[in-house]
């Protein structure tokens, strides 16, 4: 068989998901009124992206046509190759943090690889039908570490917020800390008066969404807040000469163009180095856009494929770094202002590229007097959004587990990144599990019928019996209590609440199996069904048992039964088949007196 056929057999044995974007799928009865409800809502979310894909680009370090770009191309691909209906991607507040620290390492170009490389992890891992298992990470996992990137994007935006002259800010908690009390004293007065205004603004401002009230203010509340402070703080900044950094003082303004093709530089000794920062933007990527596409779904009645999800964003991703753009997810703000709009199908999603697309071609030299404080008030305020800041308050109520799981994923992060707080928080909250599913696992003597007798023992196993919990089986398994004059000849065992056995366990029972059969002791599993029954098979301790494995208890007792009878019959017939004294005293004297003839 050539290589050819042997891999194409392999393939066709794999469970691989279909690609099968969710956009062909509404597009069967689509008619013009849903069109127009596309169009609006994209027109609507565009708007709203525009002030945070610029505002996400400046805060990981690029510039911020980075961020417009990222919208541009990703929020297209991931609308006409994802699993959501209604799902905007593009750049994300949860990237930010990491994209900054693979910067400050690795370097700009590196970034790009890490990019690619993480839309590489994310298509696989759709293409695989690992969507699901995304859903297994505890949420208290998720909370902590969401809540540990808002806090270093909060803190990110200080300098800007207070106006502080600082050359460049350190990318990790104590260096950030330092960096603005060293600079304190440079505080710009102007721009802590824009960026507390423009906050202010965005917060008390009406949702384009909500409709209700006088006129004036349903109009109003067509335009999205940030956009009205993009403005506001543009034209104050233009009218009256400010002395605040903006986006033209500090990055030359946006490029009135369509973004070029680069080729990452690509180093075989460094791209081994970027393979942890790889995965930890592919799994918080996944993690992020299958969390918002269940967010849609509660809210549009739907359901999404994450396993096509996952591969629309793998090729967003792989597709943003050869223009010059950051990783890429599905992002909640942006895809619920989409669903409030009127958004029917991913058309909405490509309405709103294609709507920032338009603007950065038509508008950009309007964005050089943008100034940096008030971007930073936006990046606050979604920050502050971000955050489940009501899970702390909530901690005396939750269980221990729950607690250590979510203040060691929140503080790992803060302190050191998301990719040491989430394996560290993985390993608390699997300990846990360990210790919990110890305390539900019993192995209990069982009561037995009068009339079964005392050399019959039973056993009542109850839960999960796995390495974590085997110590409960040593007693009844211990080879001394085998041994002992007052062991019982038979011995059973109750798996009927049994839910799981691991190998471990098994290979205990298997050892116990084979110590009582060398001693001519029986056992019987009564009840055994599902994983165990399939874990006694495997190992062929049901074969070899046969009849002593029963459906049930009250089998069991009646195997038992047998077992004794079967006992007494084999005695009786060895104590009838040994001579009796008077029988041997004869031929002992027939002995005795041939000798003396003799």
């Amino acid at each position: 068989m050539s290589i050819k056929e042997t891999a194409s057999g392999i393939l066709h044995h794999l469970p691989l998901a279909k690609f099968k974007p969710v956009l062909v799928q509404s597009l069967h009865s689509y008619d013009s009124h849903m069109l127009s409800r596309d169009i609006s809502a994209g027109l609507t979310v565009g708007m709203v992206a525009l002030p945070l894909a610029m505002a996400f680009g400046i805060a990981s370090g690029v510039p911020p046509e980075s961020g417009i770009y990222t919208a541009i191309i990703a929020g297209f691909l991931i609308s006409l190759l994802g699993g959501c209906r209604v799902q905007i991607g593009g750049p994300a507040g949860a990237f930010v943090v990491i994209i900054y620290g693979i910067i400050a390492q690795y370097g700009l170009s590196n970034l790009f690889i890490a990019t690619l490389g993480s839309g590489i992890f994310l298509f696989l891992m759709g293409l695989f039908k690992l969507g699901g298992i995304i859903k297994f990470i505890p949420v208290s996992i998720v909370i902590g570490f969401t809540n540990g990137i808002a806090v270093m994007i909060g803190l990110q935006q200080v300098k800007d917020f207070l106006g502080l002259t600082v050359a460049k800010m350190p990318a990790d908690f104590f260096g950030q800390i330092s960096a603005i009390a060293a600079n304190i004293s440079t505080m710009n007065f102007w721009a802590l008066g824009i960026a507390l205004t423009s906050f202010l603004l965005i917060k008390f401002w009406p949702k384009g969404y909500q409709m209700n009230g006088p006129q004036w203010k349903r109009w109003l509340a067509h335009l999205p807040g940030t956009v009205v402070v993009l403005i506001l703080s543009t034209i104050a900044v233009t009218l009256f000469d400010l002395p605040v950094e903006t986006i033209g003082s500090k990055f030359g303004g946006i490029p009135q163009s369509l973004p070029s093709l680069q080729i990452p530089e690509f180093d075989w000794a460094t791209f081994k180095q970027l393979l942890g920062p790889m995965l930890t933007l592919a799994v918080l990527g996944s993690i992020e856009s299958l969390l918002c596409a269940r967010v849609a779904d509660t809210m549009t009645d739907d359901r999404h494929d994450p396993n096509q999800e996952l591969m629309g964003q793998g090729v967003a991703n792989m597709v943003v770094p050869f223009f010059g753009g950051i990783p890429a997810t599905g992002t909640i703000a942006r895809t619920v202002t989409n669903i409030k709009s009127g958004a029917f199908s991913p058309i909405a999603g490509i309405v709103h590229a294609l709507t920032l697309l338009v603007v950065i071609l038509a508008a950009a030299p309007l964005a050089s007097n943008i100034p940096l404080s008030a971007l930073a008030a936006i990046l606050v305020f979604v920050a502050w959004n971000m955050g489940n800041w009501r899970e702390f308050m909530r901690l005396r109520q939750m269980t221990l587990s729950y607690k250590a799981t979510l203040l060691v994923t929140f503080f790992l992060t803060v302190i050191f990144d998301l990719t040491v707080a989430v394996e560290f928080g993985l390993v608390v909250a699997c300990v846990f599990f360990l210790l919990r599913m110890n305390n539900l696992t019993a192995v209990e003597p069982a009561t037995l019928p009068f009339d079964i007798p005392d050399n019959v023992e039973a056993w009542h196993l109850r839960g999960a019996l796995f390495f974590g919990s085997i110590s409960k089986l040593e007693h009844v398994t211990d080879p001394l209590r085998i041994t002992s004059p007052t062991a019982a000849n038979i011995v059973v065992l109750d798996f009927t609440d049994l839910l799981h056995i691991d190998n471990s366990a098994m290979d205990q029972i298997e050892v116990f199996a084979r110590a009582l059969r060398r001693h001519n002791h029986d056992l019987i599993i009564a009840g055994a069904k599902g994983h165990p029954l399939a874990q006694l098979r495997r190992t062929q301790i049901a074969q070899r048992l046969g009849a002593n494995m029963v459906p049930d208890m009250e089998f069991a007792m009646a195997r038992a039964k047998v077992i004794i009878a079967e006992q007494k019959a084999r005695e009786t017939k060895t104590e009838a088949s040994k001579p009796s004294v008077e029988e041997k005293k004869p031929e002992v004297a027939t002995k005795v007196e041939g000798k003396t003839q003799a």
